[in-house]
């Protein structure tokens, strides 16, 4: 559990390790949950941690956020897979304090060439008119590479920030913060469009599973 990391260390730094647990221990199999299979751990002898609005590694985890001790948050992590287009994932891998896995032009040869269409799709139809044939003649040109004896590492060369692709991300919570914060919020601008609309509903998402840690996070 994420959370229960993140109070583990918390707590090591104050010696505080005794008050690990529910907070309510005498009602907590009556905690709210937020979901209906979320059942009480007879191992852990409490609630599951993330899931108990009453756990004390939620309240601890919001006590953290409160004071800016964001370094504690570095101990839990998710791993999110986007698909998305590769002009997006060009921003994304300049979050170094994170771990990526994305498919390759080089050894990856496409038979079909798929690309994702811009959130301003239907801004004007003409636009719309420009950039499919656009896409067309890119994928046009990369099959005539490959079929005069271009390598799919040479033949992508004129594959466009549009072409379809696939990331796997993982990174700390603290980490997430600031990717949201810049790429949602738009802490330090406006965010791309492209890039708000992949980061908002990841947003929303970890609001859901781990509001203790995202829920101060508001666009």
């Amino acid at each position: 559990d994420g959370l229960g990391l993140i109070e583990l260390a918390g707590r090591t730094c104050y010696k505080s390790e005794d008050k690990v647990g529910c907070t309510l221990p005498d009602e907590a199999p009556d905690c709210t949950w937020p979901t209906e299979d979320a059942m009480w751990d007879e191992d852990m002898g409490c609630c599951a941690q993330s899931d108990c609005l009453n756990h004390s590694a939620v309240r601890f985890t919001r006590q953290l956020i409160r004071r800016g001790h964001g370094a504690m948050l570095e101990h839990g992590g998710a791993t999110v897979k986007f698909i998305t287009n590769r002009g997006v994932t060009h921003e994304l891998v300049r979050h170094r304090v994170a771990s990526f896995g994305q498919e390759s032009t080089r050894y990856v040869k496409y038979d079909n060439v798929e690309f994702v269409r811009p959130v301003w799709w239907a801004k004007t139809p003409l636009g719309q008119k420009v950039w499919t044939a656009a896409m067309k003649v890119t994928e046009w040109a990369y099959r005539a590479l490959l079929k005069i004896g271009w390598l799919p590492e040479e033949a992508r060369d004129v594959l466009p920030n549009a072409l379809k692709t696939e990331i796997v991300v993982t990174a700390n919570y603290r980490e997430w913060r600031h990717i949201l914060k810049l790429r949602a919020i738009g802490t330090t601008g406006k965010p791309h469009p492209q890039m708000r609309a992949l980061m908002l509903p990841l947003l929303a998402e970890f609001k859901e599973k781990l509001p203790a840690v995202f829920e101060d996070l508001d666009v």
